[in-house]
Formats: C-alpha cells, structure tokens, sequence
C-alpha cells in the first residue's frame, strides 16, 4: 500500500472527519451509480455488476457466464482482438469481467484524459461483442485446460466437491466454469443469446471512484449503459440450504498432503444477527493467529501451515466455509480438532476478551483494506448488491460495537453444530473412512 493510499483510506472512515461522501447520482436516463470523488490523481475506477450469474446457466451448458466473462474484450464492433486489447494498451486502460454463481461483474482503471475513449470500448464490449469463432475455440481451450487442472489441485477440488455434496442439484452445486462437456456444448448463439437477455439495466449497479464528478459519472453511464435494454433478466432460483448430515467424503488423489474443505449453513448478509456471526468467525477462524483453530492446529500441534474459516453469502444461500491442509497421516486428528472447537463454540461461546479483540480488529483494519480506488469502487458496488444503506458505513464501526457478549453466545448457540458440519478430503489419508461416496461432477 501507498503512503497516500494508507492516509486516504484512514481518513475515510476517521470518526467524524467527514473526507468520505458516497453520492447517489442518478443520470437523465434514470441510471444510478454511487460515487466517491478523489481529486488526488487523475484516475478513475468504475465497477458494475449485472444480477444473474452462473447458477441462472441453462440446463446442460454451465459455465455460459464464465465463458461469456472471457470473451467480453476479446473483441467488439470494429475492433478484432488484437485491436481491441491495443488499444486498451495505448490507452493505459484495464478491463476485466469476472462470473460469479449471482452476478456477471466487471470494471475499469483508467486515466481521466482517456476516459470519453474508454467508454466506447466498454459499451462496445457490452452492445456489440463480436464473439469471432476463432477467439471462443481459443478461450474454450483455455477454460478446459483450467478445469484439467482444477481436477489436479487439491484445494480446487475439494472446494468443488464441498459445493457439489452440499447442493447436489441446485445451481450452486454447479461449478461455475462448467465442465468440459457442457463447456464444449456452449454455441455462439448461446453467447449472444446471454449478451440479449441478461445484459439489462434492471438490478445493474454501478460503483465509481476517483477523478470524475457526478455530471461526468451521469453522463459516462448514460454513454456506456443507456442503449441496454430496461427491465430486468428472468430469475429463478430457488432459495437453498446446504445438505447439513456432516458427511465425510474422500477423494482419493495419491499426494503427500491431504486438502480438506469443510463448512455448514451460516447467515445471510440480511440477517440482523450477521454481525455476530461475523466476529465469532473472526474468533473460530477468520483471525489469522488470533484464531481458535490456528492456536489448536498450528501453533500448539504444528499439523499444518494455516487453517481458515469464512463466511460466504449468495443471493440465495449463506455458509460458514474452511479450510486446511496437512499430513495424510494427522488428517484424522485435524478433523477432531475441527470438530472439537466447533463444540466449544457451541457450548461456551466466545471469552469477553476474544469479543472485544475480535471488534477491535474488525473495526480497526477496515479502512486499511481499502487500499485503491479500485478497491473502494468494488465496496460501493458490494453494497448495492447486499442492499445496505448508502450511508452504511458512518454507522458499520457502531454495529459490530453493539453486540453483546450473550447476543454472540446465543448465536453461537444456534449457528455452530458440529454434527452438521461436513468435510471433504482430497488427498490420502490415512485412518478415515467416508460416510459416502463422493458426488459426480
């Protein structure tokens, strides 16, 4: 990080500094986007997510936004590929796209004299993709060779199979870059059919920082986005709980050290008690050294190098998810010791020193974290898509401040089971039998 970067983020979020003003700019089209000028530098970062992602990919062709996401700057009105991603260069521009199970996103970093020229590669690229069949068989030779790989790297695969057995069926037990066959059953109408129907303003937000005003930004997405069509794309997708029997499932893949993905039901972002939920995983296994699981599993055994626990929201699902590796032979131990500190938890909570040092960080390390434009643009955006308030984060510091010792006890009580939590290993482990086979993907 920057000094400058490290000052700015401080004095954003520096009680009662008021350096950080999010506006709501809507354009004389009625298309929102929020906005954080900084005059500092002459850059401006720009993000955008478009609602519906992988788990809306039809029957039999997972992996469509994935492939769409790639394909995006490979070309677009009179631009081939190589035109295109040049004149991304001469401009000192990035573009990217990127597919998640709930939104296609994407964004920019560019310099502010070269704006007016960016955003017509970037409407162009969202209006008129050229989609040229040499560019789709070279991006869908480079996602297979991805998926051969992910099939060959532990931590990938047993994340995939954890989605897979907790979800069977429902679009999030998909992996969102498809697999080979249904990637290979994706045709050029397909790419366009998904540019027509799911490229709308409708649920589009739009997050922008840097060196622009709101005139410029009304007027930027009037540009890029006002010829996109109004309403919203068709969603259906079911609300989903992940399958909660605390399985055991083993891959076996012949490596000296086994990967083991483990996880449960957690909350979603909406939920009131979510900020609970999000210091007690800081206390379990969000904390770094801080963190139960790390003090029991590294630093007073030495089983492995790190272990971690996150919560993770979707549109439609929450969960608390983790991860380790270690040793074929202490895979077994690791897991009691998982299972072990998930009781605790259960059962006695968190310490009131544990709570208040978890608030201390959580609180404290925010503003650091943000430390680019780019960064903070993908906040704004984030949260539009959790629907927070714009004015979220005067009050984020006083949220977390406010849960009580018993209000993180008694969602301790309700969110930790241990009878429910589920683990699958990829590697070969020694002493573990699996409760059932692992799922076909």
């Amino acid at each position: 990080m920057s000094i400058r970067a490290a000052l700015f983020a401080l004095l954003l979020w520096a009680p009662n500094a008021g350096a950080m003003t999010i506006e709501r700019v809507v354009s004389p089209a009625g298309i929102e986007a929020w906005l954080v000028e900084d005059h500092t530098l002459p850059v401006v970062a720009i993000r955008f997510a478009f609602s519906g992602g992988a788990a809306l990919d039809p029957a039999g062709k997972s992996g469509l936004v994935s492939l769409v996401a790639s394909l995006l700057d490979e070309g677009a009105g009179p631009y081939d590929t190589a035109a295109f991603q040049t004149r991304l260069e001469d401009l000192v521009t990035t573009l990217q796209f990127h597919a998640g199970r709930d939104q296609l996103s994407g964004g920019l970093r560019t310099l502010k004299r070269n704006l007016g020229e960016v955003e017509e590669l970037l409407r162009l690229a969202l209006t008129e993709p050229r989609f040229e069949p040499s560019a789709i068989e070279r991006v869908r030779s480079q996602i297979v060779a991805s998926l051969a790989q992910q099939a060959q790297n532990p931590r990938a695969l047993s994340g995939r199979l954890w989605m897979r057995d907790a979800f069977e069926d429902h679009p999030y037990g998909q992996n969102v870059d498809g697999t080979t066959a249904s990637v290979g059953a994706i045709s050029r109408e397909d790419l366009l059919g998904f540019v027509a129907d799911r490229l709308r303003r409708g649920g589009m937000v739009i997050g922008a920082v840097g060196d622009l005003n709101r005139d410029e930004l009304a007027a930027f997405v009037d540009r890029v986005f006002g010829s996109l069509p109004i309403g919203s794309a068709a969603v259906d997708v079911a609300e989903a709980r992940p399958a909660e029997g605390g399985a055991l499932l083993i891959n076996r893949l012949a490596v000296p050290q086994s990967t083991v993905a483990f996880g449960q039901a957690g909350l979603k972002r909406s939920d009131p008690d979510w900020y609970a939920a999000r210091l007690l995983n800081d206390i379990i296994g969000g904390g770094g050294f801080r963190g139960r699981l790390m003090k029991e599993i590294r630093e007073k055994r030495g089983l492995a190098y790190g272990v971690s626990t996150g919560l993770v929201t979707f549109r439609h699902a929450a969960l608390i998810l983790g991860n380790v590796a270690t040793e074929n032979a202490r895979v077994a131990q690791s897991i009691d010791l998982i299972r072990s500190e998930w009781r605790r938890m259960r059962d006695e909570g968190p310490t009131e020193a544990e709570l208040d040092e978890a608030k201390g960080y959580l609180i404290g390390s925010f503003p650091l974290s943000l430390d680019s434009s780019e960064k903070i643009a993908s906040l704004l955006v984030e949260m539009q898509l959790e629907r927070l308030p714009i004015d979220y984060l005067d009050h984020r510091a006083g949220l977390f401040a406010a849960v009580t010792h018993e209000d993180a006890r008694r969602v301790a009580r309700h969110l930790f089971d241990p009878e429910k939590l589920s683990f699958v290993v990829v590697g070969n482990p020694a002493d573990l039998t699996p409760t059932r086979a692992e799922p076909p993907f």
